[in-house]
């Protein structure tokens, strides 16, 4: 059975790894929450919710199994000549914060100014796919797109911006609707070069 290895800190010291369920463990710990709820896992609406549940959940945390280095990996050197922003703008978020496995969704915005290298576009957008498709928090996710474009593009400077709003507040706690949450990222020439790091932000808000 594979062992799941985290990438952040884990609470403890000396932990054995943890194991990965099985897909049947994982549906009768869905029949438990079920039954927790106050409901019946036998009730025929909801008798095969524990496997549509644990398909959603290969879906919703794909991220665990995919690696960003790997999709930056293919880079392109002809340019022409080109030494200007690139920016993905409005990439689609749906991610699941970690502390009460609700959604929050939203829009991403990412930059980078090359030196010798670019890389395929899509694969930005795919890079802030994986890092949603796992459990996280925004500000952790933010970071680790950054983190993720600077390691293997080494560019000039790298911008990142969120904004999302979070189900874990809008259905329940505070119970506060239409609210979003922006968290931003800025390295290199956008952290030090304030005309630049505007420039990124009047793209972003740009209709």
């Amino acid at each position: 059975m594979d062992a799941i290895t985290p990438e952040r800190t884990i609470v403890g010291a000396d932990l054995e790894p943890v194991a990965r369920p099985t897909r049947e463990e994982a549906m009768a710990a869905v029949r438990t929450l079920i039954a927790w709820a106050g409901d019946d896992p036998r009730r025929e609406g909801v008798i095969d919710t524990p496997k549509r549940v644990v398909d959603a959940y290969a879906d919703w945390f794909e991220g665990y199994g995919a690696d960003p280095a790997k999709e930056l990996s293919r880079t392109f050197e002809d340019v022409q000549g080109y030494d200007d922003i690139v920016m993905l703008r409005e990439i689609e978020v749906e991610s699941h914060c970690e502390h009460h496995m609700a959604p929050f969704l939203g829009k991403a915005y990412v930059a980078y100014m090359p030196t010798n290298r670019v890389v395929g576009i899509s694969k930005l957008a795919r890079v802030v796919e994986i890092y949603a498709k796992r459990l996280q928090t925004q500000e952790t996710m933010t970071q680790q797109i950054a983190d993720a474009i600077t390691d293997s593009l080494r560019p000039a400077g790298v911008a990142v911006l969120i904004d999302a709003q979070h189900q874990c507040m809008t259905t329940r706690g505070v119970h506060h609707r239409h609210v979003s949450t922006i968290t931003t990222q800025f390295t290199g020439v956008f952290k030090t070069d304030n005309s630049l790091r505007q420039r990124f932000l009047d793209f972003v808000n740009k209709r």
